[in-house]
């Protein structure tokens, strides 16, 4: 795979989705490229991959050798638990089966690093958490502000 294919590749990517906070890759050749790199880093994206980093430039975006360790995790379980097992015959039928695995993935398989929660319940959760901490927090500050005004009228 050849850096500029992947350039293009990201920029039709960022342009279609927008522009993410972090992005992960492994330590590819296209991926180190400077010209790949600094394609990220204009687009103020910070950078993550396995791998030993490069140059200066490049050791400054805090690329670390251990970032990488929870997505090399995941496409293991990808490939061990689909893929090998499926030995898909065409790109159509992995993107299905694909897809139709990282459902099962989120909602339904329980994660011994997450509690045996499936991800989506440990989202739900905390989205929950955030909503009711900041429902609080706005049903606190009415009452301050209704008895503020109460006491002055």
């Amino acid at each position: 795979m050849e850096s500029g294919f992947c350039v293009k590749a990201l920029l039709t990517a960022l342009k279609r989705f927008g522009r993410p906070h972090i992005f992960n890759t492994d330590q590819g050749v296209q991926f180190t490229s400077d010209v790949f790199v600094d394609t990220l880093l204009d687009q103020n994206i910070l950078v993550s991959m396995d791998g030993k980093g490069g140059s200066q430039t490049r050791a400054s975006t805090g690329i670390r050798a251990t970032d990488n360790v929870f997505i090399e995790r995941l496409w293991r379980n990808v490939k061990y638990e689909d893929v090998y097992l499926k030995s898909y015959s065409d790109g159509q039928s992995l993107f299905a089966g694909l897809e139709t695995y990282f459902q099962f993935y989120n909602t339904q398989r329980p994660h011994q690093h997450l509690a045996k929660l499936t991800p989506a319940e440990v989202y739900y959760q905390l989205k929950e958490k955030h909503l009711l901490e900041k429902s609080t927090k706005y049903n606190q500050n009415l009452r301050a502000f209704l008895h503020l005004n109460s006491s002055g009228f």
